[in-house]
């Protein structure tokens, strides 16, 4: 592992942890990672880090956000806590990211008191393991990142034509991370904004890289079934069952090495093409 990895990871994590300005009132600030606007991978994180230091004794179970304005990679962002509900078995929040007066993103997230249960769980498809496969940085992502990935099926992004709506990648972050649940619950909600939508301008054969590609998301949703660390290898595997009306719809899961499914994913992206 490279110094400027550690270096980023160690920058991240101090990203995630926010700064409290009062009660339910955290401030962030944002990395640039070569995105137009701030990525919204990382208030993701943040949010979810901000809702979470308002509970006590729960733990997040499923957030669901929309992004509503670009962010100013310059300005801090200040994230807004309301306490909709403390429940015995689940306590839900609300959060709202404000830059310059205006909301940029709003979550809600709700959090559930560890209980047993019935469980099952689909079955981990088949991929090479990740040390059979060469690292790569995402699309807009600086080499030297955070998070390390391995694509099972790299392709360039700008001259590479149609293919079909799947796609299959091994995350985790540069280095190991302490043992705090939350952090590798953010963490994972920062990685799963990555490469995410672009799995739904595959049959078209587009990319953000290209000129004329507008690539933007609208919403992202995320559901935590299993405990899992950030730090140790997770499979990415997700499609695109639909495309129409400009809009993208992407849903993915991550499984752990043993091939337990830890969380789910769902995301609508806006494509744009201008010709």
């Amino acid at each position: 592992m490279s110094t400027g990895r550690a270096q980023a990871l160690q920058s991240l994590v101090a990203q995630l942890q926010l700064e409290q300005l009062e009660k339910n009132l955290f401030r962030g600030t944002s990395t640039d990672i070569g995105a137009p606007a701030v990525f919204g991978g990382q208030v993701l994180g943040q949010a979810l880090m901000a809702a979470a230091r308002t509970v006590d004794g729960h733990a997040a179970h499923s957030l669901h956000g929309y992004f509503l304005r670009a962010g100013d990679k310059a300005a801090p962002i200040v994230y807004d806590v309301d306490r909709i509900r403390d429940g015995a078995s689940f306590t839900t929040r609300r959060v709202v990211a404000i830059q310059h007066g205006e909301p940029i993103f709003h979550m809600s997230a709700s959090f559930h008191r560890r209980e047993a249960g019935v469980s099952h769980q689909c079955a981990m498809p088949e991929a090479p393991p990740p040390e059979d496969l060469t690292p790569r940085a995402g699309p807009r992502v600086r080499v030297e990142g955070p998070i390390e990935f391995r694509y099972v099926d790299p392709r360039d992004p700008v001259t590479a034509g149609p293919r079909p709506p799947h796609s299959q990648l091994w995350l985790r972050t540069a280095d190991e991370l302490p043992d705090d649940p939350l952090l590798h619950q953010a963490m994972l909600a920062y990685a799963s904004d990555y490469s995410f939508m672009g799995v739904a301008m595959q049959p078209h054969g587009l990319a953000f890289q290209q000129p004329g590609v507008q690539g933007v998301s609208l919403d992202h949703a995320m559901w935590f079934h299993r405990d899992f660390r950030c730090d140790d290898w997770l499979l990415y595997d997700a499609d695109s069952p639909s495309a129409e009306h400009a809009r993208g719809f992407c849903r993915g899961a991550l499984f752990d090495r043993a091939g337990r499914l830890v969380a789910s994913v769902a995301q609508e992206g806006l494509i744009r093409v201008r010709r």
